[in-house]
């Protein structure tokens, strides 16, 4: 066990008093696709013991440009159940679950109540409302990030008191569920943002560096161009000195 994380362990910021807060953390990921599959393969390389994986669609053939996890083999196949098989053939130190279905208003506050925290892998904004107002409701961080195209967002919300949710961000729901999802993406686009998600993710768990409160992070892997976007109950502000 030393071994497989002896080098993150050298890090002060992390040391063995940190992973053993890893190995004790229980993180659900609810979808297992672009976001979803990096995510998941640091957190499973990193050491998070306790990994509930959230999908209800099969892998397809226009799938494996981007959600790294799978392979040929795996086409027709649920992706929640495909995800921890590889994941356990990376880490079989840590517990997985797989959950093939799709989060509703019937199961998903019975189904967060078991996690830590919550991270945003979804493609559509009902889901995304749904995890909003169930981790405000229980008090648990809920990590959103989207992605489209060369660009991609991040925010922590839900993670205090008076914290920004979803419903800061998109205040008006009618009008963003009836928006159609982008169908175009560049397969490094989910690499990079679905990194900077696992990123966040640890420095929560851990307790180390600056985690990206009341803020939304924007990339355009185009320009590299990132800004910071300050976030409050009311409506979101550009950050001075944003890039």
């Amino acid at each position: 066990m030393k071994e497989r994380y002896h080098r993150q362990t050298l890090l002060p910021e992390i040391g063995e008093e940190g992973q053993k807060k890893l190995q004790n953390a229980r993180v659900l990921i609810v979808g297992v696709g672009g976001l979803g599959c990096p995510v998941a393969l640091y957190f499973a390389g990193a050491g998070v013991g306790h990994l509930g994986l959230v999908d209800d669609d099969a892998v397809s053939l226009s799938n494996l440009h981007r959600q790294v996890l799978y392979e040929e083999a795996d086409l027709g196949h649920p992706k929640a159940e495909c995800a921890v098989r590889h994941l356990q053939a990376k880490n079989s130190d840590i517990e997985l679950k797989a959950y093939p279905m799709r989060l509703t208003s019937d199961n998903a506050e019975r189904l967060i109540a078991e996690y830590d925290l919550v991270v945003d892998g979804c493609d559509n904004h009902a889901t995304r409302y749904l995890l909003s107002d169930i981790c405000e409701k229980q008090k648990k961080p809920y990590v959103h990030a989207a992605i489209g195209a060369f660009q991609g967002q991040i925010a922590i919300l839900c993670y205090g008191e008076g914290a920004p949710t979803y419903r800061t961000l998109f205040p008006d729901e009618d009008t963003m569920c009836s928006l159609e999802a982008g169908k175009g993406v560049i397969g490094t686009t989910p690499a990079v943002v679905g990194s900077l998600v696992a990123n966040e993710v640890l420095k929560l768990i851990i307790g180390y560096g600056k985690p990206l409160f009341g803020q939304l992070l924007v990339i355009d892997l185009l320009t590299l161009d990132v800004q910071k976007i300050l976030l409050t109950k009311c409506h979101p502000e550009r950050s001075e000195g944003s890039r």
